[in-house]
């Protein structure tokens, strides 16, 4: 049969040095001899599987013979009508079959080995025996012995945990584990052993060597092997299975039969629709998300720079004159105290209180030793493909950078998580109002879709829970807003101010005197919705800055009850499809009554 390859399997536990010189001896021999395969050697021994014609697996087998190490190796044989492995490779590992317990050296100390035949006899006459299969479970799920207990694993070093977890009376009762070629078995043993298992053997030759001298009696299905064959029948020939490459399931001709069996990219058991792939990646963005937050980075003292730049009107001001000018918020006393302390540099270099700035200066304020005030940290992602991103924001939070607040903003959390990508924001929630923020991943993308929110072209639906019943159900507010606040984060009404127009649906009135209503932006002036629904005279509940009364103080407590805004709804032209793109959040649990 010109076609037909031999396969051979083997391993040995014995004491093994110069393991480099030693690969430099066996792979090009393999090479020579045309085989492919994988040899695994180590200090505790050899492991192989190798596959080629008659003639070269002979050539290899003898020149292992003359080995006094090798001699003994118990090879155990099958033919396939084509080469099962790709390449030839040697490696070097620390153990030939990975468990991770240094002591267990079965070189030194195995368990007793039980001869296929034996085993079959025991299973022909009824005795009572254990048999514990020590394979993974996708292997298992190919074939397995009648009967037999799995261990339940993904990962042979998993091994160990596992064999606690068996029941107690096993301990004393003759047990009888088995693998496919007996070699997960010389460690399985000893440590079952150690654990105080009275009567432990292994099943000699594992599987393979079953087939070979029993056939198939007491054994149900196939063996999985790890070569491109997949699995083997008691007859030692390749049964029709296959692998997928995605997930690693094995594959009957069944499952090759689906609609869902896709190779390489899918299979049965890993394929997902779009809506179920888009549904994990969320989730796995999500988790990361939550991982990126926990703690909260401004929670962790760090020195932080907050730069500022000089702009024209402040050209040959003092430098504390520009420093108050710029932020009317903090006293004189603040700055001056700043100076002092050399906190205040340009160019690395600290200058005085009375340092003349000029304009387009980048002047930068050191505040060492910096931990930021608690936010809300349950960002959930609602939306992304290649270029776009869009969070449900939570409050309280900030956007971007501002006050005392750097690292604990949506910008910097969104950029820590997506670490190899630059992320825009590309409009602006306050930081107490809570919904859908989109993002860009590309440069290109951003460009396309702010210009959209600058000439007010994106759709944008708001929820609101306000104090008193509108009597309309439906009703506009068309009043100027002033350009500038009259307080710190704060804005009015102003007939001098600029054009504003906001369109409102009542959706529900509750009976505690509030109503939820739905908010439609025509203009996108800072603040707005809460000015204008201020001013008509039903404030948003929860809101620090505004009410009917006109401005308080501004607030950003992670303990103080929420502001009733929420950003239900955007809805814009995508930049890739052209196409309208609609991203909706979730309703709060404020607008239930």
């Amino acid at each position: 049969m010109n076609n037909e390859f031999i396969n051979i399997s083997a391993y040995k536990f014995v004491d093994l040095d110069h393991l480099s010189a030693r690969k430099d001896e066996l792979l090009p021999l393999c090479k020579s001899l045309k085989l492919k395969g994988t040899i695994l050697l180590s200090l505790e021994g050899i492991n192989l599987f190798v596959a080629g014609d008659r003639k070269a697996i002979d050539k290899f087998v003898s020149f292992l013979e003359q080995k006094p190490e090798y001699l003994g190796l118990p090879i155990k044989e099958s033919v396939s009508d084509h080469q099962p492995f790709s390449r030839m490779l040697v490696r070097l590992k620390k153990e030939i079959i990975s468990m991770g317990i240094d002591q267990i050296r079965p070189a030194a100390k195995t368990s007793p080995k039980l001869p296929a035949q034996t085993l079959k006899t025991w299973l022909d006459e009824g005795k009572d025996v254990t048999l514990l299969d020590v394979r993974n479970d996708y292997e298992i799920e190919v074939g397995t012995f009648s009967n037999a207990i799995p261990i339940g694993i993904d990962n042979f070093r998993n091994f160990p945990d596992a064999s606690k977890r068996l029941p107690s009376d096993l301990k004393n009762k003759p047990l009888v584990m088995f693998c496919t070629g007996g070699i997960r078995c010389e460690k399985a043993g000893p440590l079952m052993e150690e654990e105080g298992f009275s009567e432990i053997y292994q099943l000699d030759g594992g599987i393979l060597r079953y087939f070979e001298d029993c056939g198939g009696e007491h054994y149900d299905g196939d063996c999985f092997v790890f070569d491109k064959r997949v699995a083997v029948d008691s007859s030692l020939k390749e049964s029709g299975f296959e692998q997928c490459y995605a997930c690693q399931a094995v594959l009957t001709l069944e499952d090759q039969k689906s609609e869902f069996y896709q190779p390489p990219h899918a299979c049965p058991s890993c394929y997902r629709t779009e809506d179920q792939r888009f549904a994990e990646m969320l989730e796995e963005r999500n988790n990361l998300i939550a991982l990126k937050t926990t703690p909260l980075p401004g929670s962790l003292a760090y020195d932080n720079i907050r730069p500022m730049n000089v702009p024209l009107r402040f050209d040959h001001f003092k430098t504390i004159d520009f420093l108050t000018g710029m932020h009317a918020n903090l006293k004189r006393e603040y700055w001056l105290a700043e100076c002092e302390q050399n906190r205040i540099t340009y160019k690395q270099n600290e200058i005085s209180a009375e340092t003349t700035v000029r304009s387009g200066w980048r002047i930068e304020h050191h505040l060492p030793q910096t931990t930021e005030p608690a936010v809300n940290n349950q960002i959930k992602l609602l939306y992304e493909d290649d270029v776009i991103i869009a969070v449900d924001k939570p409050a309280p939070l900030p956007m971007h950078p501002c006050g005392r607040f750097n690292r604990n903003t949506l910008d910097y959390i969104m950029n820590l998580v997506y670490a190899d990508e630059q992320i825009r924001i590309l409009h602006r929630l306050d930081a107490n109002t809570t919904g859908v923020v989109v993002m860009a991943k590309k440069k290109s993308a951003a460009q396309f879709i702010h210009p959209q929110f600058v000439n007010h072209q994106v759709a944008k639906t708001y929820l609101a829970r306000v104090k008193g019943h509108p009597k309309e159900d439906r009703f506009n507010c068309i009043a100027a807003i002033s350009s500038a606040a009259s307080v710190v984060g704060s804005r009015q009404v102003d007939n001098t101010g600029r054009d504003a127009e906001t369109k409102f649906k009542v959706i529900q009135r509750f009976e505690d005197q509030t109503s939820l209503i739905e908010c439609v932006p025509m203009t996108g002036r800072t603040n707005q919705i809460r000015v204008h629904l201020s001013h008509l005279g039903f404030p948003i509940i929860g809101d620090p800055t505004y009410n009917s009364n006109g401005q308080l103080s501004q607030s950003l407590d992670i303990n103080a009850p929420p502001m009733c805004l929420h950003a239900y709804r955007v809805e814009f032209t995508h930049p890739i499809t052209k196409e309208q793109l609609t991203i909706q959040a979730g309703s709060p649990v404020w607008t239930r009554a």
